[in-house]
C-alpha cells in the first residue's frame, strides 16, 4: 500500500482514469469530496464503475462515517465484494469498529476488510483500539479532520500533528496492520510531498494517501528501500551472519557499530 490514489465519487470522468498512474490501489470517495448534494447519486456511479475500475486496479470506495445520515445507505448501494476493501473515515474506539462490522455483515459483506480512519482526536488516543479489530487490515492518519477536531492550527512543519501521527503509527505496528500517511493537500508541491513521504517512512508508515495523479510515482517511489539502502543491508545481514556463527555479538561494519538490534533492522528492510 505504497500509493493510495482518491477520486471524487461523483466524477465519473476522473474515476475512469484511476489507474493509468498506476497506483497499488484506487478510492472512490464518497466522503470529503463529495458534496452532501450529490452523495446518494454517487452512490451508484461507484457501483457502476467498480466492475471497470477492480478490471485494472485494486479499488477500495470510502463511505460516509458511521454517524452520518448517509453511512447506511452507502453500504447497501455502493459497496461490492469485488472491492479490495472499504474505508471508514473518523473511527474512534474498537466499539464504533464493530458497529461497522454489523452493518456490513447484515448487508451481506462479512468478507470485506476496513481501512480505519483515524482522523479524531478520540482515534488517535484510541489507535490501538481501533486498529486491532480483526476487520481492519489498513488504517491512515487524517490530519486535516484531527487538527479541526482539536482545535489547532495546521503549520507547513507538521510539529501539530508529530505526535498524533506517530501514535497512529505505533497503533498501527501493535495491532499488525498497515498504516498510510496523511494527504498533502498542495499537490503541486513536489518537495513538500517528498520531505512528508520520507518522515513518514522513518514513523513507520508503509505508504501514502494520494490526491492527485502526479503524487502516485512518488509515493512508489520513496516507501521502498532505495538501492543504497539494500546495499547496506545486505553486507550488515553477511558480515553479522558471519559474527554469530564465530560467536561473536557485536561487531563494526564500515565504521558503524553492529549489534542484534541493528543486524533486525537490516534483516526486516531487505525482507
Amino acid at each position: 500500500m505504497r500509493s493510495v490514489l482518491f477520486a471524487p465519487g461523483n466524477q465519473p470522468a476522473v474515476i475512469e482514469k484511476l489507474p493509468r498512474t498506476n497506483p497499488v490501489a484506487a478510492v472512490i470517495d464518497l466522503e470529503d469530496s463529495t458534496p452532501s448534494s450529490h452523495k446518494v447519486k454517487s452512490r451508484q456511479i461507484a457501483l457502476k464503475a467498480t466492475e471497470t475500475v477492480t478490471a485494472a486496479c485494486p479499488l477500495l470506495i470510502r463511505i460516509n462515517g458511521l454517524d452520518t445520515e448517509w453511512f447506511e445507505g452507502d453500504v447497501t448501494e455502493a459497496l461490492s465484494p469485488a472491492l479490495l476493501g472499504v474505508l471508514v473515515p473518523k473511527l474512534a474506539s474498537f466499539e464504533d469498529v464493530e458497529r461497522v462490522v454489523e452493518v456490513f455483515n447484515e448487508a451481506g459483506f462479512s468478507d470485506l476488510p476496513i481501512m480505519a480512519g483515524v482522523e479524531t482526536v478520540q482515534g488517535v488516543i484510541n489507535a490501538i483500539e481501533v486498529t486491532k479489530h480483526p476487520r481492519v487490515k489498513w488504517c491512515y492518519f487524517g490530519a486535516e479532520d484531527y487538527v479541526a477536531d482539536l482545535g489547532g492550527v495546521r503549520r507547513s512543519d507538521n510539529l501539530e500533528v508529530l505526535v498524533a501521527r506517530s501514535q497512529v503509527a505505533q497503533g498501527a505496528r501493535l495491532s499488525g496492520v498497515s498504516a498510510l500517511d496523511m494527504v498533502v493537500t498542495d499537490f503541486q508541491d513536489t518537495n513538500r510531498f517528498k520531505k512528508e513521504a520520507a518522515e513518514a517512512r522513518s514513523m513507520g508508515y508503509s505508504g501514502k494517501l494520494c490526491i492527485h495523479p502526479s503524487q502516485v510515482g512518488l509515493a512508489n517511489e520513496l516507501f521502498q528501500p532505495s538501492e543504497r539502502e539494500i546495499e547496506w543491508a545486505s553486507q550488515i545481514v553477511s558480515a553479522y551472519s558471519q559474527a554469530l556463527s564465530e560467536g561473536k555479538a557485536a561487531i563494526q561494519v564500515d565504521g558503524e557499530m553492529v549489534d542484534e538490534p541493528v543486524f533486525r533492522r537490516a534483516k526486516a528492510l531487505l525482507e
